[in-house]
């Protein structure tokens, strides 16, 4: 594993059609490096999970992609490296947004019921060997206008009230990843699934879940170390990430 940390380089792009496609370009070209941050101020066509877009206002938010060398982590580690993501940006999120602040599974950050922040992991496979992982990250940080279509967003800002130094902000959310890697590759996997379950939003609530087109009630119980969705109703279910959408 290279020794270096996450955040030891930092490169600034004014304008890129994806951040992550940019990152994983090195890693097809070799010229990826463990740690390496790829931050764009603008974005042309942003990435989100499902195949959905990122719309972002340019040069008011995060906007990164973190190179990650995966090649001593177990294959079956992929969820388990997407919860200590999510965790270390709630870690530093959270003297923000407090107690109102979870993880919305798989890994979206949430304040109250709003989003503040999601996660893109896409992956770099030589046959069954985990050579790299492309970690995207968007956080809502001094935007205050959103389009009517996101308009569960939330930023920093709004919920502050403050104004914050970009540059800054990353340097933080990079110590907040290197410390959570760290605890990844020691083998904390037990911690981090634990402290996962313990910001899960929705936790022991009654929330409304859609399964193809079909919407019902269910209450939420626990993420299990596979990633699946555990939940209470007339009966026990689990679901795989991409099997149901949540419904507000």
């Amino acid at each position: 594993m290279a020794a270096q940390h996450i955040g030891n380089r930092i490169t600034v792009l004014t304008t890129v059609d994806s951040s992550n496609n940019y990152a994983m370009d090195l890693v097809h070209r070799r010229l990826a490096t463990h740690g390496e941050v790829i931050f764009a101020l603008e974005q042309t066509a942003g990435k989100g999970r499902m195949g959905r877009s990122w719309v972002t206002t340019s040069g008011e938010n995060i906007i990164a992609s973190f190179i990650l060398e995966t090649n001593t982590l177990p294959a079956d580690s992929v969820f388990c490296l997407s919860m200590a993501v999510a965790l270390g940006c709630h870690d530093w999120l959270r003297p923000y947004g407090g107690d109102e602040l979870s993880i919305k599974w798989p890994n979206d950050i949430y304040w109250r019921d709003r989003k503040a922040g999601g996660i893109l992991i896409e992956n770099n496979w030589s046959g069954s060997h985990w050579q790299f992982a492309i970690v995207g990250i968007g956080l809502n940080i001094n935007q205050t206008v959103f389009d009517p279509a996101t308009t569960r967003a939330v930023s920093l800002k709004q919920i502050t009230g403050r104004h914050f130094d970009l540059m800054e902000m990353l340097n933080g959310l990079c110590a907040s990843l290197e410390a959570r890697w760290q605890e990844l590759i020691s083998g904390g996997k037990e911690t981090i699934l634990a402290d996962y379950n313990h910001f899960l939003f929705g936790r022991g609530r009654q929330v409304r879940l859609s399964k193809d087109g079909n919407s019902f009630e269910t209450t939420v119980r626990h993420v299990n170390a596979s990633g699946e969705l555990l939940t209470t109703d007339t009966e026990e279910r689990k679901f795989r990430v991409g099997e149901v959408q949540w419904v507000f």
